[in-house]
């Protein structure tokens, strides 16, 4: 095992052998290296004042991405380079074109929040030469900024975009910091801490396998999008903390001919391009899975093993027929998806198992899909309810099989099954969608809180079904949805 945690600090090799497991990234810059530029906010992902950029080999290559240093536990920082908005201006004060271009652009007001917006900018500049206005927008929907307005933001990603990237010194680096950061890769199992406030990290899933065995009570760490917040709002005390975001192989995903398989570690952004394959309509909703600071860091394996009832994921893959591999030592095990919530926040899931993938089928040519997610805000916010549907009608048109499954409805991501039994054998018309309606109060009782109703909810679990009707029947039916399904059949 080696007992150092090993990253690098824009060029200054850092090396920890000692630290609270779920220290965050942004506690440590601010309170230990006092680089108060990125700053508390919400401290739970949402306002993107803490935004930091983060440099990882991705299959030999280095990217960058955007994430949220309020949430990241300082240890998965391992392997890693870590940028603030400190390193952007050049050493004789010349500002990065990003930084300048928000001043010429009239950018910032108040400026607390302009260090998240201008880190943010600065992973799509890495990444992306020539960004589209829904992309700069895209880019910025987890940085939220009260007095300024985005129309001035947006322009100054533009400006940004038309910049000479010849002479950038981070450009120009990037060879050298990939081959640093391949050094320090090893298949070491990275261990620190004391006593039972232990931090665990293999680099294989065969450790992984051991370490759950050895420690079934400890916390797996994804992405931390949610366990997090555990720490910073729910004063929770982890112990031990096992991160499993240096496997390489549980971030593969690999089109298997009918199915795609989806490794756990794989994030919301590789899962999302993968997805979108299947039906643009999973590419639309996942746009919308919190800001692009939550989606570089979330896995589809923290989104299912959370058990959240209100996570999009599980319905759209229900209604897909997915199944879950799970692996307890050397043991795997392959369930339906829908069997893996058993109540809320329970999942069948045994003592020592974690979620190592998951398959997804694709859509044959005569199945019709819809999901669609329901929130107040259009980005960044969770669901009042998310409805995924799938139909396949035989040779003379009657429905001759439905998936219909919702989260936010119950306290798992739940089948409506007496509204399926209602549309089998059914031509798919209004009247067939009226019974599949009227039969939803005996799948679901939701709860009222502070997203929606459970009258509000049961009515537009109704709506979607509709809104499925209408998009797959109507020609001329012009909703957002249909115009992307239009765009996907012309290629």
């Amino acid at each position: 095992m080696r007992e150092t945690v090993r990253f690098l600090l824009g060029d200054e090799r850092v090396e920890i052998a000692s630290c609270d497991p779920t220290r965050t990234v942004l506690d440590w810059l601010r309170l230990d290296r006092r680089r108060t530029g990125s700053k508390e906010g919400c401290a739970e992902g949402d306002c993107g004042a803490c935004t930091v950029v983060i440099g990882r080999l991705d299959e030999g290559h280095l990217r960058y991405e955007a994430i949220n240093a309020c949430i990241r536990f300082l240890p998965t920082l391992d392997g890693c380079q870590l940028l603030t908005v400190e390193h952007l201006k050049g050493a004789d004060g010349t500002l990065h074109p990003v930084q300048q271009a928000m001043v010429d652009c009239h950018g910032s007001q108040c400026g607390f929040c302009t260090p998240g917006i201008v880190m943010s900018l600065f992973a799509l500049w890495l990444n992306e030469a020539a960004p589209s206005v829904a992309r700069i927008e895209d880019a910025l929907a987890g940085n939220l900024c009260r007095c300024t307005g985005y129309e001035p933001i947006i322009a100054a990603g533009l400006r940004a975009a038309a910049a000479d990237r010849s002479q950038d010194r981070f450009v120009a680096a990037q060879a050298g910091i990939a081959s640093r950061l391949a050094e320090l890769h090893d298949r070491q199992t990275v261990a620190i801490g004391d006593g039972e406030r232990r931090y665990y990290a293999p680099a294989t899933t065969e450790a992984l396998a051991e370490l759950v065995a050895a420690h079934p009570q400890a916390t797996l760490i994804a992405g931390a999008t949610d366990v997090g917040l555990w720490v910073t709002k729910g004063m929770r005390r982890l112990d031990p903390v096992i991160h499993l975001g240096r496997i390489e192989a549980l971030r593969a995903i690999s089109d298997e001919g009918d199915q795609l398989r989806l490794g756990a570690m794989a994030n919301h952004v590789a899962v999302r391009k993968a997805l979108a394959a299947i039906s643009p309509q999973l590419d639309e909703m996942m746009r919308r899975f919190g800001g692009e600071q939550v989606r570089n860091a979330g896995t589809i394996g923290g989104n299912i093993a959370n058990g959240s009832p209100i996570g999009d994921l599980p319905p759209a893959l229900i209604a897909l027929g997915a199944t879950l591999v799970l692996r307890q030592g050397s043991e795997h095990r392959t369930i339906p998806l829908e069997a893996f919530f058993l109540d809320y926040r329970k999942q069948d899931r045994r003592e020592g198992e974690f979620v190592e993938a998951v398959l997804v089928p694709k859509l044959p040519a005569d199945t019709l899909f819809h999901v669609s997610k329901i929130s107040k805000r259009f980005d960044e916010d969770i669901s009042a309810l998310c409805g995924a549907f799938l139909l396949r009608r035989d040779a003379n048109g009657r429905i001759a099989e439905a998936c219909l499954a919702f989260g936010g409805m119950a306290g798992i991501p739940k089948r409506a099954k007496a509204a399926e039994a209602a549309l089998l054998g059914r031509y798919w018309n209004e009247a067939t969608v009226a019974a599949a309606i009227a039969a939803l109060a005996g799948d679901f009782t939701p709860l009222t809180d502070m997203r929606a109703s459970a009258a509000y909810r049961l009515k537009v679990a109704g709506n979607l079904l509709r809104r499925f009707l209408i998009e797959t029947t109507v020609p001329e039916a012009a909703t957002r949805v249909a115009g992307l399904l239009a765009e996907a059949a012309h290629g």
